[in-house]
């Protein structure tokens, strides 16, 4: 069984339809990578599994199930605890997931208390285990928001999502308020806590790059509609649709530095 199973997927307005009819299959340890243009339906398919569309927006689908959960059934407070134990979001918006008012180790304490039944002692066990996965100072509990860098908080954002061992983890777009290092290292965190938990991720992006070495399989989305899809590997070598080749021709081209640096004399280069 799937760990994740999405069948003909909608999206609606009252009057227009932005996602039509999907199919998604998500498999324990795999790494999904859905990609598209801004506006392609990428983001609401993923805001759609925890029924997190904006207002004024619903969804329905055949089958939508997580495991042996039918998320099209499930009670508010059952979605609730699915999205602090099971499902965990990392949005582009990092700043957005910590309130600017209090400490991050209290915003990150406040995630375990609202799912676990666990001390106060053992909290702070595993909030200081997950910022050294993370590679993140243990000072960074008693800090606020504002008061880290851009990537620091990112990560932290990261740290809250997998405070409860998630089986899958969402991520919206996680890189791309970052510089090319965090991301880089945001990237290799996703795929160590990937590794070592046995988690699922299902990756959205716009960016082809930073595929090649993640994802296992990919689905190419446009206007709402899945356009290809297939293994990462043989997207990349064999693209079918004309919207794969013109995302994968807008990568930048890695320039490598020249071999024989100039030489600079008074007044002239050579």
């Amino acid at each position: 069984m799937s760990l994740l199973r999405i069948d003909e997927l909608r999206v609606t307005t009252r009057t227009r339809e932005l996602v039509h009819g999907i199919d998604l299959r998500i498999e324990t340890g795999e790494w999904l990578a859905v990609v598209g243009e801004s506006g392609s339906g990428k983001s609401l398919t993923a805001f759609s599994i925890a029924n997190l569309l904006p207002r004024g927006l619903r969804r329905r689908a055949k089958v939508m199930r997580f495991g042996d959960k039918d998320l099209l059934a499930v009670s508010k407070e059952e979605m609730r605890q699915l999205r602090g134990n099971d499902i965990a979001y990392v949005f582009q918006d990092y700043q957005a997931a910590f309130s600017p008012y209090y400490r991050i180790g209290r915003q990150l304490d406040e995630v375990m208390r609202s799912h676990t039944d666990w001390d106060e002692k053992r909290r702070g066990k595993r909030a200081a285990a997950v910022l050294e996965q993370l590679q993140l100072p243990a000072e960074l509990l008693k800090r606020y928001p504002f008061q880290v860098s851009g990537g620091q908080l990112q990560r932290a954002a990261l740290a809250a999502a997998i405070l409860l061992k998630p089986k899958l983890i969402i991520a919206d777009e996680p890189t791309t308020a970052l510089d090319a290092v965090n991301a880089s290292l945001v990237l290799d965190q996703i795929a160590e806590i990937q590794k070592r938990e046995g988690c699922a991720v299902l990756f959205i992006t716009h960016n082809l790059r930073v595929l090649s070495r993640f994802a296992d399989r990919m689905v190419i989305m446009q206007g709402g509609e899945i356009k290809e899809r297939g293994a990462t590997k043989e997207i990349f070598e064999s693209p079918k649709e004309q919207i794969t080749r013109n995302l994968i021709a807008a990568i930048p081209p890695l320039r490598n530095i020249p071999s024989r640096l100039p030489v600079f004399t008074e007044g002239a280069a050579s």
